[in-house]
């Protein structure tokens, strides 16, 4: 016997001539949970859409922004390595995804193109109601200066944190992200020669880098030992649930924050700016997590 739900459910995911296309891109992205959040999002929402997953190789990135257009793509999420390079195609930019330097969500309306960055605040918002409510005042140590790196420290800086500092292997690159940020709040880069001075007085440790991320889950970025009992380990990673980094960082007395929250809120946001409808947050959580069992 089918249940009203499951009726529903079925009736709102058939695939007509009236069916909005979304989708992600990056390299690689099999990995991606997204095609799976999503699909549930538009079901429980009763929205007429597919999302799928492209796997676009840097040289197709302008092709497939091309066919974005000709198709009628309503919304695109971006991901590794694509976030700073697609903006150069895009029609507009949002005020905080210009300022932050990378895009992650993409609107087409009727042929233009807008860039948004929902990493940022989506990350913020899982780090307080998850590991730590208040961010004001917090020395904070951030791993990594690329696309995810700038929409997370962008939305670190409106905390009024005591300090950010920003580790990277290139301290150019990280160097350039804190002066792009410096007028917001005290923000320094330093490569990572100076990662274990930095790590023993930070209050929140954030890694945004690929380090330890599957099929890769023995690497960590950095040695639990330097870490202060007590401080939050962050990982933006959500595939393991719980990384090296933090199961290291457990044993040493910390408080872990995986990267699920950040993941399902990002998505989140980017399902409202594609529908104007509130997303279903909890049941985009289930079927990531069901995705994983």
């Amino acid at each position: 016997m089918t249940s009203a739900a499951d009726s529903k459910s079925d009736t709102s995911y058939r695939i007509d001539s009236h069916t909005v296309l979304f989708g992600v891109i990056g390299d690689p992205i099999r990995h991606s949970k997204s095609p799976v959040m999503l699909n549930r999002a538009f079901r429980e929402a009763g929205v007429n859409g597919v999302y799928t997953a492209f796997h676009i190789t840097p040289d197709k990135l302008g092709d497939f922004i091309a066919g974005v257009r000709a198709m009628g793509i309503r919304g695109v999420n971006v991901t590794i390595p694509h976030k700073l390079d697609v903006m150069k195609h895009l029609d507009r930019i949002d005020e905080s995804a210009l300022a932050i330097g990378a895009v992650n969500t993409i609107v087409n309306d009727n042929g233009v193109l807008t860039g948004f960055n929902t990493d940022g605040i989506g990350y913020v918002r899982s780090l307080k109601e998850e590991a730590e409510p208040t961010l004001d005042g917090k020395n904070i140590v951030v791993l990594g200066a690329g696309g995810a790196a700038r929409g997370i420290v962008y939305a670190l800086t409106n905390e009024s944190p005591a300090a950010i500092t920003i580790v990277n292997r290139t301290e150019q690159r990280a160097v350039e992200l804190a002066a792009s940020m410096r007028e917001r709040a005290d923000v320094r880069g330093v490569s990572t020669d100076s990662l274990q001075s930095v790590c023993v007085d930070a209050d929140i440790i954030i890694n945004t880098t690929s380090t330890g991320m599957f099929p890769h889950v023995e690497e960590s970025p950095v040695e639990a030992s330097w870490l202060r009992p007590g401080a939050v380990a962050s990982d933006i990673i959500y595939n393991p649930m719980k990384t090296k980094f933090l199961a290291d960082a457990e044993r040493q007395g910390c408080r872990i924050h995986g990267g699920l929250g950040m993941f399902i809120y990002q998505g989140a946001y980017a399902f409202e700016y594609w529908t104007g409808q509130p997303a279903p947050a909890a049941a985009m959580r289930e079927a990531v997590l069901d995705a994983f069992r």
